[in-house]
């Protein structure tokens, strides 16, 4: 008679209170072996089944046991895709359950690991954003998670100070400010990350927000100060210190995305220069996101980018400051008074992430977790 390994994993450790990633760290396996074993698609070696239960104090009986039956086979799954770029099939996915729609985020192997997913692009749909998954881990999907959008390389940070204090996962959309907010307005993500300045009055974010969104409610809380600037090579080989330096001939440069912040100050910065982004080698070159421009830097793609202080300190890396900017998080009200987002907003106000800002990222925190509006 067939047989397959039934688990009671989720169940139990959710019970003793203990999130996914600190017991793949006790046991050293990945966070996605974890939801793998709750899953019923893998079954853990004798030594794993053994260290899980001694970490959850159980016998592995209580863990695991036989029972008769049919495997489980993934669930298909309709989603939209939060991506700035093209959808691929194959490509994993994390997911998760906003109302009554689903949505889904693709995660990456940059710079070379297996990443973290809850399941894979099947089909992508005719309608662009929307694709057909399959998933493994819908369950976990569903149960305390909050979908990020922005740009912030620090927010991993926040994200995992969350989900050690309260076992709400944060699940992060890479995109520029703009898109951000459309995907927040579009009841796609919990909450948007932006730094976009107004030209005419020096504010962040505000301004924006009422002229793109006047019939939007939205609660608008600081996450930090950065600068922004000229992230270059250790020792700054290139000699890049001022804007006029990128229409050098041997400076290769490469952009943010339309509607980043980064790409708003580099038009910003052309402008009041006089330089035409025809003199700039790589104006046209895109990396999405701080990190991934940074990292085009760090293995030797590019000389310089655009992005913030704590995108060159994680490569270690020589940074040029050029602005100071205030990075909100955003996002509508009736949003602020989930139980997920009440705790995300608690872990702003502890002194221990400030710390971690200033000391890892370089921010100022004085503001950090002020209501702005």
């Amino acid at each position: 008679m067939k047989t397959r390994v039934q688990n009671r994993l989720a169940d139990v450790r959710k019970s003793r209170g203990v999130g996914a990633s600190d017991l793949a760290r006790r046991v050293r396996v990945s966070r996605q072996t974890i939801y793998a074993i709750e899953a019923g698609t893998y079954v853990p070696n004798t030594e794993v089944a053994l260290n899980l239960a001694r970490e959850l104090e159980v016998t592995v009986d209580e863990l695991f046991l036989l029972q008769d039956g049919v495997p489980q086979v993934p669930e298909s799954l309709a989603a939209e895709v939060l991506s700035a770029g093209p959808q691929v099939s194959g490509q994993p996915v994390r997911v998760c359950q906003i109302g009554s729609r689903w949505v889904s985020v693709p995660v990456s192997a940059s710079p070379y690991y297996m990443p973290e997913a809850d399941g894979i692009i099947k089909r992508t749909g005719r309608t662009n954003g929307r694709a057909d998954l399959v998933v493994f881990a819908k369950e976990e999907a569903s149960q305390k998670r909050l979908v990020l959008a922005g740009c912030d390389p620090a927010t991993g940070l926040l994200a995992r100070m969350v989900e050690k204090i309260s076992g709400v996962e944060i699940v992060s959309a890479a995109a520029s400010s703009k898109l951000a907010l459309t995907w927040l307005s579009e009841g796609k993500v919990h909450v948007a990350g932006s730094h976009l300045e107004d030209p005419k009055t020096g504010e962040f974010n505000l301004p924006y927000i009422r002229k793109q969104f006047p019939d939007e409610d939205f609660s608008v809380v600081t996450f930090a100060r950065w600068e922004e600037g000229f992230v270059v090579a250790p020792g700054n080989p290139r000699r890049v210190r001022k804007i006029e330096d990128l229409a050098r001939k041997n400076v290769r440069f490469v952009n943010r995305e339309p509607g980043s912040g980064s790409r708003g100050l580099l038009d910003k910065l052309l402008e009041k220069a006089g330089m035409d982004a025809e003199t700039v080698q790589g104006y046209d070159r895109i990396a999405q996101g701080h990190l991934a421009a940074a990292y085009c830097v760090v293995s030797r793609e590019a000389d310089v980018c655009v992005a913030t202080r704590s995108a060159a300190q994680t490569f270690g890396l020589d940074f040029v400051p050029l602005h100071s900017e205030r990075y909100d998080l955003v996002m509508r009200k009736r949003t602020a008074d989930l139980p997920a987002v009440k705790a995300f907003l608690d872990v702003l106000q502890r002194a221990t992430l400030r710390r971690k800002l200033e000391v890892l990222a370089g921010y100022d925190t004085s503001q950090t977790g002020t209501l702005v509006s």
